[in-house]
């Protein structure tokens, strides 16, 4: 029998007006945070049960990648450094240099040494034993012209193996582009959780009014309240760079981050890149052959045309492309991208993504050494500034070891945040019980207790958030069909009452 004819059969003729005033008092008490919180609350533990292991392999495995920066420094040490001299070579020197060592593949790129002590990196790409989405990094000494070495590359920052071994870790266990799928649900699901968790603490200490009940842990308490106070002070602390590696991790993912592309694409707010394409009347200038020196490289031994005798245009060679870039203020570090192919511009562009961001990038027609396009950072739209500055924030480029440091510490948080949790919900474990067995869920049916003016625009709030976010909105209508279907297999194990 309901609540409300229990109470009206006991009560006598008065029943139903005092029915009537305590479910208005009941209905004006559940407003504003009490109506929300069972199904945060519902919904923070199941996420945090379920989504956390994919959470916790992605703070390992970022924890691994945010100290790899500076192991790279040591382990590489030979490659990337030489005692720095008086003297440096001219840069198709030094390609040429590489292309007698490591004469496979083709160039792509060169990345002239940013400073003294360091190395040049000759880029090659389709290299036999080399994946396509890598390039083989030669090691140039600047001032002798030796060969220190060569190494797998990958990527806009230049990761070497270990970096990049780390970095195929942590976006993807490894296993290619579906693998990407385990990072991208993590940070679907990382701002709901860490969102969902914050409103719970807050609410639950509001009464205290004061800043210290929520910012540091209760020592007073014991058990599973204890836990909590750890929990949630040490949430609070996390939350704000927790939300920040989620929403930056989401921008470059496969699904998510395509739709933040499309609404970039449709506000004007893409990245600007500098057009490649040249006049026609160089548009044959054999360029794409490769580099300096070289069987098919014109251009990259200081004389006109190529090794075909003249049967391909003058390429004004890679030392006056640096120099045209120059004078239109790129300095180090630069990377120099050989023409892709007959009608296309050498482009040299700024690769410095730490601050202040050196993102500067030139057009030159390997015909004539001019510039024919250029790429201001200064002129980037804002999305695509915040973009770049949000994935190097991210990455643990922007501002170096501190960066990587702070990186570091989030990525402790958040596995201490996942420990603490797993705990509370051992604790919350039948005590009395002979067998093994988990800590209770939190009772179902908590939607059905919350207002319709409540309910459908949060609906319709989270059908949107799920478009934006598919993985996000597929994984949470998985939860709600398998809660639904164990919530009508526990109502048929109850057993009918007995007239």
């Amino acid at each position: 029998m309901p609540t409300e004819q229990r109470l009206a059969s006991s009560k006598g003729g008065d029943a139903p007006d005092a029915v009537g005033s305590d479910t208005q008092r009941a209905a004006a008490q559940r407003t504003g945070w009490s109506v929300l919180r069972p199904l945060v609350l519902r919904l923070h533990f199941y996420a945090g049960v379920l989504v956390a292991p994919f959470l916790l392999v992605t703070a390992v495995t970022g924890l691994l990648y945010a100290g790899s920066f500076q192991a790279e420094k040591v382990i590489y040490a030979h490659e990337l450094s030489v005692p720095a001299g008086e003297r440096t070579l001219p840069l198709s020197r030094q390609v040429a240099a590489a292309r007698k060592a490591h004469p496979e593949g083709k160039v792509a790129a060169v990345r002239p040494a940013p400073e003294p002590g360091h190395t040049t990196r000759v880029l090659l790409s389709d290299v036999p034993g080399v994946s396509a989405e890598h390039q083989l990094a030669v090691f140039v000494d600047p001032h002798t012209g030796s060969v220190r070495g060569a190494l797998e590359t990958y990527g806009a920052t230049g990761a070497l193996p270990m970096r990049t071994w780390l970095d195929d870790l942590h976006r993807n266990l490894h296993l290619g582009e579906g693998g990407r799928l385990y990072s991208e649900l993590a940070a679907s699901w990382l701002w709901v959780v860490a969102g969902g968790g914050l409103a719970l603490w807050i609410g639950r200490k509001r009464t205290h009014r004061k800043l210290r009940a929520l910012a540091l842990p209760d020592r007073a308490a014991t058990g599973r309240r204890r836990t909590l106070s750890w929990h949630g002070a040490v949430g609070v602390w996390a939350a704000v760079g927790l939300f920040f590696l989620s929403a930056t991790g989401l921008t470059w993912s496969t699904y998510a981050g395509a739709n933040i592309d499309e609404i970039r694409q449709s506000l004007g707010q893409a990245t600007p890149t500098v057009s490649t394409a040249v006049a026609e009347d160089h548009a044959h200038h054999g360029g794409a052959g490769g580099m300096a020196g070289m069987p098919g490289m014109p251009g990259m031994d200081g004389k006109k045309g190529g090794a075909s005798g003249g049967a391909a245009s003058a390429d004004v060679g890679i030392d006056k492309v640096l120099k045209a870039a120059r004078a239109e203020g790129l300095s180090n570090p630069v990377e120099i991208g050989l023409p892709a192919d007959s009608g296309s511009a050498y482009v040299v562009k700024q690769v410095q993504r730490s601050w202040p961001e050196k993102q500067d990038a030139v057009a030159v027609d390997p015909g004539t050494g001019k510039v024919t396009d250029v790429s201001r950072f200064a002129d980037y739209p804002v999305l695509a500034k915040l973009t770049r500055y949000g994935i190097d924030l991210h990455t643990g480029t922007l501002f170096g070891i501190v960066n990587q440091i702070a990186l570091a510490a989030l990525a402790l948080a958040l596995i201490v945040l996942i420990v603490l949790g797993y705990r509370m919900w051992w604790q919350r474990r039948p005590t009395r019980a002979h067998a093994l067995s988990f800590g209770r869920p939190i009772p179902r049916g908590a939607w059905r207790q919350t207002p319709l003016p409540v309910l459908i625009p949060l609906g319709l709030v989270v059908a949107v958030v799920g478009w934006a976010v598919p993985l996000l909105g597929i994984s949470l209508a998985a939860f709600l069909v398998v809660d639904i279907l164990l919530g009508v297999m526990a109502r048929r194990r109850v057993p009918a009452p007995v007239d």
